[in-house]
């Protein structure tokens, strides 16, 4: 009896020294993983925002359209031009502008992005996908809008492209998510990662 007692007892102290090192654990994973799929979504709004940017140097708006957006960014180029001296400008205040030819806005923006692609199936080289991971996808696209304010009489055109913490961090432990959120909106901030604004003339990240 003695015996079995002393195992029974053992037994406990194991399983409590378990949960002991999990409550330890477990919100240690979950930074972990959290400031990961953090990286790799900041990662993806930095494309998306020089995209959207690209966007507004052709057509003056941006573009609340992921088709729009990956077309216009697929099949347009880049103007080179090279600006010298007029030489019968005595003043040399003139310049002369001399287009040497053209580049793919896909070359221009992310030629530094190895192997990137702006379309393919695979959901994380796709530009509209959340990218987390593979086992818990499914088909979660960031948020893309736009709007316009007025500054001094002048219109702003504005974008703003983000991805809430519950999609983020979809298959990690749902109350320390709740937390997360819960102490973000206690600040007044989104609970999430998010480039530009529409309400404010920024093309920032709430990142930084």
């Amino acid at each position: 009896m003695k015996i079995a007692l002393k195992l029974f007892l053992l037994l406990v102290i194991i399983g409590l020294g378990y949960m002991v090192v999990e409550s330890i654990m477990e919100p240690v994973r979950f930074n972990k993983e959290k400031d990961k799929r953090e990286q790799a979504v900041i990662h993806k709004l930095e494309d998306i925002r020089a995209g959207e940017l690209a966007y507004r140097k052709f057509n003056d708006v941006y573009s609340a359209s992921w088709d729009t957006l990956i077309d216009f960014l697929k099949t347009s180029e880049f103007y080179i031009v090279k600006e010298i001296a007029d030489p019968n400008d005595t003043t040399f205040t003139k310049t002369i502008r001399d287009t040497l030819g053209t580049i793919p806005i896909m070359d221009s923006l992310y030629n530094h992005r190895a192997n990137f692609k702006i379309d393919k199936l695979k959901y994380v080289d796709h530009l509209r996908y959340v990218p987390i991971p593979a086992k818990f996808f499914a088909n979660e696209i960031f948020e893309l809008r736009i709007g316009k304010i007025e500054r001094g009489g002048v219109p702003v055109q504005l974008f703003e492209c983000q991805s809430h913490y519950r999609v983020m961090l979809k298959g990690l432990d749902n109350q320390l998510i709740l937390n997360l959120i819960n102490s973000v909106e206690e600040m007044n901030k989104y609970a999430g990662l998010k480039v530009g604004s529409i309400t404010e003339a920024s093309t920032e990240g709430n990142w930084k």
